[in-house]
């Protein structure tokens, strides 16, 4: 019984513990998460409250964890992850059978499950954790009570200086599609051999002779006897079988006339400068000057630079006008931007189709700095 509640608190710790540092890296990711929950939820007036509820998720998660692992105040850590899970259990089985977002978020980006093997997960986790809060009193650290809180306060005072540099600058770790060294062209390519999409369709037609309407399948529909049935209707394609996904599927840099032009910087050979605003209005400005030298730099030199954005091109015109901003503007999904970089504006480069550096506002590059990282 002891082996296996040792095993219990520490499975339960150490996944308590991955949730909340993926999730605290990335901060902006769980606010984005929240807002969808929130849009789904029709509950659109908490979204100001999204970045705040994200990073105290992910701390209420970690020092759960850390609680657990290392066995500081386990009757109080083991409450924790009981209310925890008795709390996201049913809402992930809400949001299994409703489906008003396609990923849950609990693992970030790191690790994305469905829905269904969301709630699954946590049936798992809900029972160690009834396992864990029933023998609370029998838990204690192998090391011994001193060295499990040395670790433990180590271990989040390292978690804290994570979420902090995480905060001002791009996520510690990059779990997120287009992460540096990821070629964009590639990342939306679906092998020829790759399964596709399986639906299901339900047709109706109508008999010649009766004026009966019946419904057909795929598999017995009458399109060929012309004689007695006619189409009629049909509803709409039910998708029973997802297929590949590739990573990147929502990428595009759209012109003022409407094309998608992103051939053209993915197969530049020269370097390729796109700075990421998903909203101008909410841009920062503090470092506009910089980002100003940097693409007018950029372009005496031949190398692109152009701003996506999914602001109007009439606001984009006068953010130019306002700052002096000297490059292009191109549309682009903002969901996509925000995946691209966490930062609004970020800075991403890329050189044939391929990312080589993501920049966050607080570290844009002067030219100097970016020949240094990149010589010719």
């Amino acid at each position: 019984m002891k082996v296996l509640l040792h095993i219990s608190r520490i499975v339960l710790g150490i996944t308590f513990i991955f949730s909340g540092f993926v999730k605290g890296i990335d901060p902006w990711g769980s606010a984005y998460k929240f807002i969808d929950y929130f849009n789904a939820m029709g509950l659109d007036w908490l979204s100001p409250t999204a970045f705040p509820l994200g990073i105290l998720l992910a701390f209420a998660e970690f020092i759960i964890g850390v609680g657990l692992l290392f066995a500081i105040l386990p009757r109080l850590a083991s409450w924790g992850a009981l209310l925890f899970m008795a709390f996201f259990t049913p809402l992930t089985l809400w949001i299994a059978l409703k489906n008003p977002v396609t990923d849950c978020g609990c693992f970030g980006d790191a690790i994305v499950l469905s829905n269904w093997a969301t709630f699954y997960k946590n049936i798992v986790l809900i029972l160690l954790a009834i396992f864990v809060f029933i023998n609370r009193k029998k838990i204690y650290c192998f090391l011994g009570r001193k060295s499990g809180n040395i670790l433990g306060a180590v271990t989040l005072v390292l978690y804290v200086a994570a979420v902090i540099w995480s905060v001002r600058h791009e996520p510690l770790f990059d779990f997120r599609p287009y992460h540096t060294g990821v070629n964009i062209a590639e990342a939306m390519t679906i092998p020829a051999d790759a399964p596709r999409d399986v639906y299901e369709n339900t047709f109706y037609y109508k008999n010649l002779k009766t004026g009966e309407v019946k419904k057909f399948t795929d598999e017995n529909y009458p399109w060929q006897d012309t004689l007695n049935w006619t189409f009629h209707s049909m509803d709409e394609p039910v998708l029973v079988k997802k297929g590949y996904t590739p990573p990147i599927h929502g990428f595009t840099i759209e012109s003022r006339e409407g094309d998608n032009v992103y051939d053209f910087f993915l197969y530049e050979e020269n370097y390729v400068f796109i700075l990421v605003a998903y909203d101008l209005d909410k841009s920062s400005r503090k470092n506009q000057e910089q980002i100003n030298t940097l693409s007018s730099w950029a372009m005496e030199n031949q190398y692109p630079f152009i701003c996506l954005t999914s602001t109007l091109f009439e606001k984009c015109d006068e953010f130019a006008v306002e700052t002096g901003a000297p490059y292009e503007f191109f549309h682009a999904d903002e969901i996509e931007l925000k995946t691209i970089i966490r930062s609004n504006p970020g800075l991403m480069v890329l050189k044939q189709g391929t990312i080589v550096a993501k920049y966050h506002n607080n570290d844009i590059p002067t030219p100097q700095e970016f020949r240094k990282k990149f010589p010719e």
